[in-house]
């Protein structure tokens, strides 16, 4: 069987971060991840946007491609970081945590 007709792909992005929030508004996605602004993106044609939490977004599609480029596209606007371990991580991405300056 073809894993992407029959099933499709998820891919679940997690936003880790004090007042980091998603939600879905029609056709596109609002995130507010500790900008000025909220950061609008527009869901691509072929991907399927859920927000169980305002903290978690599952994104479904049969183009395994499309969706791992639309979860890279919402990773962008704030990338984890090492040091607070913040950001937006897509599926069961986890990094490891530096140590900050000594004195």
């Amino acid at each position: 069987m073809v894993v992407g007709v029959t099933e499709g792909f998820t891919i679940p992005v997690k936003l880790v971060g004090v007042g980091y929030r998603a939600a879905l508004e029609g056709s596109t996605v609002t995130l507010k991840l500790g900008h000025s602004h909220p950061i609008v993106v527009a869901v691509p044609e072929g991907v399927e946007v859920n927000v169980p939490a305002p903290q978690r977004l599952i994104l479904r599609g049969i183009d395994l491609q499309v969706v791992s480029q639309f979860a890279a596209n919402i990773r962008k606007h704030r990338p984890p970081e090492p040091y607070n371990q913040k950001g937006v991580f897509v599926g069961d991405e986890t990094i490891k945590k530096k140590e900050g300056k000594k004195r």
